[in-house]
């Protein structure tokens, strides 16, 4: 059993994931959609169904919205519906896959009329943050093609360049546009943002408030991800990550769960860059519980960030450090790995505790009657997206 420093629990202290509204609606594969009791009817339900999560673990203060899945007629009220429960509306997620106008492409199509459909309901995702405070637009896009010689693969990027300059130029204020890449999937031959260095190359071109968004599941197999953490926060383009875990693609699995070393290694770039706990970039979950029970899914997760921040937390530095100047190889990884293995949990336990919060929040989530009680006052409810 390990004991946490001060240092490391005023870190964990301001620690904050903000949450998915998605994730507790009904989601799926692409061959079935499993519909659970209790699931969101509308937004508002999303909200409170996130607030619970933060009330048992104070992790999760902010909840992202994604257009249209969220669409409401008055944003303002929702934005109170949020504060009244104690969290607020955060990154505001763009949608231009679900569309048959977007078959081809949506920034990047062939036809400017439905070039211009999909920046206006960007246009439209940018009134809905001046709504309600967010500060991100986050935009991940399914487009590419499928076979050589389908697709004028420069002059999709040309027109995906100029398409991201009309919606950046909107923004206003501290407003920030956040593009995430993807490898593969839905399209198979090429994707118009596949990398890091893809979304690095067009945000860089449209100014400072242009991010780059890390996807952890949106990688080949193998891929060194805390490289690209590492390199995106040197170039001062990270702006914020969408964790989850995988096994094979793009699955929204609970982060940690495929490769919690993999968690670790990732964390502690951030530590080492100075990104953790620093508002420039955004810790969000992005996954989809598609058998698992929603809510306490989301909690397992915020838990599974904040036990694998507190062992990065928890590396000998110094140690570190001299073994890698002296080349002391064995030592180096010895001193990572001590760490890696230091069991925290009771620690935490002990922790949340001391701050009034539930040591166990899985355990009293189970024992809470929330669940119970939106499955008898919930009728109907399919909310997410993907199943909606």
């Amino acid at each position: 059993m390990s004991s946490l420093t001060p240092e490391t629990l005023s870190e964990l202290e301001k620690q904050s994931i903000e949450l998915p509204s998605w994730a507790f609606g009904n989601s799926g594969t692409r061959f079935k959609v499993f519909g659970t009791a209790g699931t969101p009817r509308d937004p508002f339900e999303k909200i409170a169904d996130a607030a619970e999560v933060n009330r048992l673990t104070a992790l999760a203060p902010s909840v992202a919205l994604h257009i249209p899945w969220d669409l409401v007629d008055d944003f303002g009220a929702l934005r109170r519906h949020a504060e009244d429960l104690g969290v607020s509306l955060g990154t505001i997620n763009s949608n231009t896959f679900q569309d048959d106008d977007y078959k081809f492409g949506a920034l990047t199509h062939e036809d400017p009329r439905i070039r211009q459909k999909a920046i206006d309901h960007h246009f439209e995702c940018i009134d809905v943050m001046d709504a309600t405070g967010s500060r991100d637009l986050k935009i991940w896009l399914a487009e590419g093609s499928n076979y050589p010689g389908q697709a004028d693969l420069r002059g999709r990027q040309d027109r995906l360049h100029e398409s991201l300059q009309k919606i950046y130029d909107r923004l206003t204020g501290e407003q920030r546009l956040v593009l995430e890449y993807k490898f593969f999937e839905p399209a198979f031959y090429h994707t118009d943002v596949p990398d890091w260095g893809t979304s690095y190359a067009q945000v860089a071109a449209l100014g400072d408030r242009a991010m780059v968004c890390l996807d952890t599941g949106h990688h080949a197999p193998g891929t060194n991800i805390e490289f690209i953490v590492m390199q995106l926060m040197r170039l001062g383009k990270l702006g914020s990550f969408d964790f989850n875990s995988r096994f094979y693609a793009d699955d929204d699995l609970i982060v940690g769960a495929a490769d919690p070393f993999q968690l670790f290694r990732i964390l502690f770039e951030v530590i080492r860059g100075g990104a953790l706990n620093n508002p420039d970039v955004a810790f969000m979950l992005d996954q989809c519980h598609n058998v698992e029970n929603k809510i306490a899914g989301q909690i397992r997760s915020v838990l599974n960030v904040q036990e694998m921040t507190a062992r990065a937390l928890s590396v000998d530095t110094d140690a570190l450090r001299a073994a890698q100047v002296s080349g002391d190889v064995l030592g180096a990884n010895a001193v990572f790995m001590d760490a890696f293995y230091t069991d925290v949990r009771p620690a935490l336990a002990d922790w949340r505790e001391s701050r009034g919060l539930p040591r166990d929040p899985m355990a009293a989530f189970a024992a809470s009657g929330y669940q119970e009680k939106i499955e008898a006052d919930r009728v109907g409810g399919q909310q997410a997206g993907w199943g909606a």
